[in-house]
């Protein structure tokens, strides 16, 4: 008798001990939103050059005929040259546009640095894919806002894209993503400039020249963590000057993911340890009785 007036009493502690710890984990935060950060490499960002060496110039001019011959029926082609240098502070480089007689039609238009030189044959498509060092790949677009999540030679998706009717591009940008020092995934000197239709078309195309200074220069340039704080050095856009006007384009808000938090994950297991530690309590007790 005393036994079966004994348990309902712990069965009744049992149900509110574990009311009580469901109570108190559900009450807790049991999921937080994480944005999810912009596209990039499969070996990560693109990393900052420093150390590049001063006084080397690299340059790239256009020939007197496109590879497209479409984008100029009446003859002629792009006239001017892309020259490039190291920055000052050795972080990164600057590169100088000057370009006119652009095509009238088929904008905004692209340009990006291309792995493979571009044969005496003048082929644009021998030039390959874009410089990309840490395989990051054309989709999904490049984010300017991130640069270092972009591939390394695709100016204009860091700089931005020349609108239609443009006739002349003059402008300066730096890159902190870009090298001259040979010998890095960076190094652009023994590449080439594209020139593309928005379709993607190649219009014509040029192979980088020294032109001044020694690439080795003594120095010895490296690679380091790209910046995560906020200011020109992070976003490699410092001391932008251009004498263009650009259309500034959208940009788009990162999904959220769902990432659970360490309190919800507990309740199931918090549930079972409760009610089990209630059960030998009884189990105990009734022993005694």
């Amino acid at each position: 008798m005393r036994t079966s007036g004994v348990l309902p009493l712990v069965l009744a502690a049992a149900g509110t001990q574990v009311a009580a710890q469901t109570s108190v984990s559900v009450g807790a935060p049991s999921a937080s939103i994480v944005p999810a950060g912009p596209a990039t490499g499969k070996l990560g960002n693109a990393t900052v050059t420093t150390k590049n060496p001063q006084g080397v110039v690299y340059q790239a001019t256009f020939p007197d005929t496109p590879f497209f011959k479409g984008a100029y029926p009446d003859g002629g082609n792009i006239k001017g040259t892309l020259t490039a240098v190291a920055n000052p502070s050795g972080q990164g480089i600057i590169f100088t546009f000057n370009w006119k007689n652009l095509p009238k039609k088929g904008g905004p238009f692209m340009y990006h640095l291309h792995v493979d030189p571009v044969p005496e044959n003048g082929n644009c498509t021998a030039t390959l894919a874009h410089l990309d060092p840490f395989i990051r790949f054309e989709d999904p677009v490049c984010d300017k806002a991130h640069p270092e999540t972009c591939q390394t030679g695709d100016l204009s998706g860091k700089f931005g894209d020349i609108p239609e009717g443009q006739t002349e591009f003059s402008a300066t940008f730096p890159d902190l993503y870009s090298s001259t020092e040979e010998g890095l995934g960076s190094f652009f000197g023994n590449r080439s400039i594209v020139f593309h239709y928005a379709n993607k078309t190649r219009v014509s195309c040029a192979n980088f020249v020294k032109v001044a200074g020694d690439s080795h220069g003594g120095h010895g340039a490296s690679e380091s963590p790209c910046s995560t704080a906020t200011g020109p050095h992070a976003t490699g856009h410092a001391n932008l000057t251009t004498t263009t006007s650009r259309p500034a384009s959208g940009t788009s808000t990162p999904a959220p993911t769902t990432t659970p938090s360490g309190p919800a994950l507990s309740i199931g297991s918090s549930l079972q340890a409760s009610a089990a530690g209630v059960i030998a309590f009884g189990a105990a007790l009734m022993f005694l009785l």
